[in-house]
């Protein structure tokens, strides 16, 4: 089992479409690793999953659902680096979870974040890399 950290952009992927491929890494990740999350990267996570612009691609009940099943099993990381290493100011939080939870691997469909792959040995991969590491170690 490892840590890893998932960022808004990939868990609205997940939110919106039902056996998604960002759902598929999210459930992978529940049962495999660990997911590990911040106040601030929960806080974000809320903030997005709530603006009504999603509201209407939206099942009754789907916004909880999926929090349920990040919240369920995370671990709470505070971070204690400052990192400003990515060119969007606001995606810094999930490189100071990544370092403060030991992450291995940070889940994300953001080109900011994307850019950095791989940053200080932690890999950032999209929600369809982190399916495809499941997918070659559980061929027959």
């Amino acid at each position: 089992m490892s840590n890893v950290v998932f960022d808004a952009s990939s868990l609205v992927g997940a939110l919106l479409k039902e056996d998604s491929i960002p759902e598929r890494a999210l459930l992978l990740a529940r049962g495999h690793d660990t997911i590990c999350l911040s106040r601030d990267v929960e806080a974000e996570i809320r903030e997005v999953f709530s603006r009504p612009r999603f509201g209407k691609y939206l099942t009754s009940g789907r916004v909880q659902l999926v929090l349920d099943v990040i919240m369920a099993s995370a671990v709470i990381a505070t971070p204690t680096v400052s990192v400003t290493d990515c060119r969007d100011v606001k995606d810094n939080k999930y490189l100071e979870l990544a370092l403060a939870a030991g992450a291995q691997t940070i889940v994300t469909s953001d080109r900011d974040l994307l850019a950095l792959d791989p940053w200080r040995g932690i890999r950032i991969l999209t929600p369809a890399d982190y399916v495809s590491r499941f997918d070659s170690t559980e061929a027959p």
